[in-house]
């Protein structure tokens, strides 16, 4: 029988082994500690998932699919050729595109929750909705969340709005997460609580939590998606 997987010493574990690897990033290194991989990373990751997936079900009435992203980097087309990445990515996500994440590194540790990439009928409304008067609210909600949103993609302003619209950043993205960073004390405490308190919390902010409709205006209008946005 498998010894029971223990999620108390999950991230504490999880962050020692990143730390190695930053340090040791070839393939020798990662196969001769491919073991430590599975018991350290792998295995709790997994079980997060399906855990933190039932909650959704039980107490939100969502049924997500996960997704654990693997290790390997892509490096036909980079100048780095390291072969692996340095932090753990791990993501509950919906047809709709709605999505739920954790990321933990040797330097960090964040949950987010969104959505990467608008389709083309949700980036229409997000603008129409930012432009209006609820993007106030929403740039209200956000900064009294202390959410982080990464810079927008776009460089320059979408037509027909003007470049020094108030809202111009959130104009310009092309999706939407909300990151909620410094989570390593709560972590290490309790990853599965945690997780469930800051997925509650972005939920609950006035539907921060559906990035697809954080204005009220998005929700449901995205075609089925069946596999996650890559991150």
């Amino acid at each position: 029988m498998a010894d029971p997987i223990a999620l108390s010493g999950f991230f504490a574990d999880s962050r020692a082994f990143l730390k190695a690897l930053s340090e040791n990033n070839d393939r020798g290194w990662f196969n001769a500690n491919k073991a430590q991989y599975d018991s350290a990373l792998k295995r709790p990751s997994e079980k997060l998932l399906t855990e933190i997936a039932a909650w959704f079900s039980q107490e939100l009435n969502l049924h997500p699919r996960t997704k654990l992203f693997r290790p390997h980097r892509d490096v036909r087309f980079s100048e780095d050729k390291t072969p692996f990445h340095t932090h753990l990515h791990m993501m509950w996500f919906l047809p709709d595109g709605r999505s739920w994440m954790l990321g933990i590194a040797p330097d960090y540790a964040t949950t987010g929750a969104g959505i990467m990439r608008f389709e083309r009928d949700q980036q229409l409304r997000w603008r129409e909705a930012v432009a209006s008067d609820a993007g106030a609210e929403l740039e209200a909600i956000l900064g009294a969340g202390g959410w982080r949103i990464d810079d927008p993609e776009m460089r320059r302003m979408p037509h027909p709005y003007p470049a020094d619209h108030p809202r111009a950043a959130l104009l310009r993205q092309r999706g939407l997460i909300a990151w909620a960073d410094g989570l390593e004390q709560a972590l290490t405490a309790d990853p599965e609580q945690t997780l469930k308190d800051r997925f509650a919390a972005f939920r609950t902010a006035d539907g921060l939590a559906d990035a697809g409709d954080l204005t009220g205006q998005l929700s449901g209008s995205a075609p089925g998606r069946s596999t996650p946005p890559r991150i």
